[in-house]
């Protein structure tokens, strides 16, 4: 520290101060509130991740703010705990206050710079801004010797008057100055531009770390953030998952892994995070929060590292680098996933079989791989267990001299349900109809009539093959002719159309003759529907 409490000059250092904000600017989100509980939760959690700076909240806030922010530097080692604070004495004392137990206490104050606000916010001029901040900061100093100013709604403020601003502050004792995009609307070349400006005009700059703090209006708080970084801004102010008011602000996740993957193009930075917790910290924040991360978000989104298209799950089975530029387990995930829908083609097919355990020949697997397209146009998605189902229901149905080829069912109120179909016999089509109290009663009566073979229901049962609406209906059926059993399992998307390849399966098995059990004695007549 030099005799005038003016603080040393920042030596030149690759590493990228990552300041947290998700405890205050991301708990502005419009339903994101934390309980107490919950702040402690994700500190602790934070602090795990790896990060420097903690902003726990803004003490002047409520009173209940002070106290989460008070718990929280009490609690967490190992990172410096900032509070906010507007620049006035009132709010710097509560933010002193609230961190003065941490183990590295941090003020952070801000003051609007850009015109619209003196006019329409503020409603102060210049001059009086200059003198405030000079006077805040030092207020802040007597509290703390790590004090942060930042200079609100910087990339809107006239820049010579932003270059006098950091000037002011980092004479008065700041340590930090930061240049917040607090409405998200400059640019990656208008940011770096910015930033190079700042660093030749701001008497003193090399005094203090430049930090920037981005929102995504516009879409691009990664990018402004990163080209300030190349330009050379030393700290990021960012949330865990882009959480933050209106359409949020910098990715925590995404700045670290752009860093990690291409430092080059970044000056070099690099961050002491912990990269193999951001998604266990984004599931976390998420949960509690009640705020979704969406599927396509990149490096925490549920596909971010999905692949369902067959030309990209050929390509990732040769070599994973193919369609990957960083390696899933690296950031939490348990590794790639190949997922299984209408456009995946026979290379993922055939490796998430063997995968699970399944062997089939060549002319198994066309069929199989058939069969799994005409079910991925009727699904978003195709389970493991879905494909589990739709092999075994192929394997048992591929001899059966009983093949379903077209069926229609309609039930309405006031009247009997009515079925038709049309089955294969060994190549020669047969065709029936019926009447029923049900759909599926319906179409069973219509099976009887196009095949005649005499039997009686014992049991019926359904169930899902997997979770959600578009699941697989899968049936499993017991039928009796003379004194023998037989069984029969079907699967569709649709469970009246499982029902009839169930109950096709089981008149096979009657004419193959290939009964589960031999009943002795008299039969007595079984109800179709008990």
């Amino acid at each position: 520290m030099l005799e005038d409490g003016v603080a040393d000059p920042v030596q030149p250092d690759p590493r990228v101060i990552v300041f947290d904000t998700t405890l205050r600017d991301g708990e502005q989100s419009p339903g994101a509130t934390l309980t107490s509980d919950e702040k402690l939760e994700v500190a602790d959690a934070l602090v795990e991740l790896g990060i420097d700076v903690m902003e726990a909240g803004f003490p002047a806030a409520s009173p209940g703010d002070f106290e989460a922010v008070r718990a929280i530097a009490g609690r967490v080692k190992g990172v410096t705990v900032a509070g906010l604070a507007r620049c006035n004495e009132s709010d710097i004392e509560r933010a002193a206050m609230a961190v003065k137990s941490a183990e590295n206490s941090r003020i952070h104050t801000f003051i609007a710079t850009s015109d619209i606000h003196l006019e329409h916010k503020l409603r102060m001029t210049r001059p009086e801004v200059l003198k405030r901040v000079d006077h805040m900061v030092r207020f802040a100093k007597r509290f703390t010797s790590d004090v942060e100013f930042s200079a609100e709604d910087a990339t809107r403020s006239d820049w010579a008057f932003l270059a006098q601003v950091f000037g002011t502050a980092i004479a008065a004792g700041a340590t930090t100055i930061n240049v917040p995009d607090t409405v998200g609307y400059t640019s990656p070349v208008e940011y770096a531009a910015l930033m190079e400006f700042l660093t030749a005009n701001v008497p003193d700059v090399e005094r203090a770390v430049i930090s920037v703090h981005c929102h995504d209006d516009l879409g691009m708080a990664t990018a402004n953030t990163l080209a300030a970084v190349r330009a050379g801004a030393r700290q990021v102010e960012v949330t865990m998952n882009g959480i933050g008011e209106r359409a949020g602000n910098t990715s925590l996740e995404e700045v670290v892994m752009a860093l990690a993957t291409r430092g080059d193009q970044f000056g070099g930075g690099m961050t002491r995070i912990r990269k193999e917790k951001l998604v266990p910290v984004s599931r976390l924040v998420s949960t509690l929060t009640g705020v979704p991360v969406q599927p396509n978000k990149a490096i925490v989104g549920a596909n971010a590292f999905a692949h369902e298209a067959g030309i990209h799950q050929d390509g990732m089975l040769k070599e994973r680098t193919t369609y990957e530029i960083m390696n899933p387990a690296d950031v939490g995930w348990e590794g790639t996933r190949l997922v299984l829908g209408k456009h995946s083609g026979r290379a993922g097919f055939r490796n998430t079989l063997q995968e699970i355990g399944i062997r089939l020949d060549e002319d198994q697997l066309n069929e199989a791989y058939q069969r799994f397209l005409a079910l991925a146009d009727r699904k978003k998605a195709v389970t493991a267990a879905d494909l589990v189902a739709l092999v075994s229901d192929q394997l048992e149905v591929a001899d059966d001299p009983l093949q379903l080829i077209r069926w229609n069912a309609s039930i309405g109120s006031g009247g009997p349900a009515t079925g038709s179909v049309v089955v294969s016999r060994d190549g020669e089509e047969l065709s029936g109809d019926g009447l029923g109290n049900g759909a599926v009663n319906a179409l069973f009566q219509a099976i009887d009539a196009a095949v005649a073979i005499p039997c009686e229901l014992e049991e019926y049962h359904v169930e899902a093959v997997t979770p959600g609406e578009d699941a697989q209906g899968q049936v499993r059926l017991r039928i009796r002719s003379g004194e023998h059993v037989f069984t029969g399992h079907g699967l569709a998307t649709d469970v009246i159309e499982a029902s009839a390849r169930a109950y096709l399966a089981a008149l096979s098995k009657v004419i193959q003759g290939d009964s589960t059990a031999m009943i002795a004695g008299p039969v007595s007549a079984v109800s179709r529907w008990t």
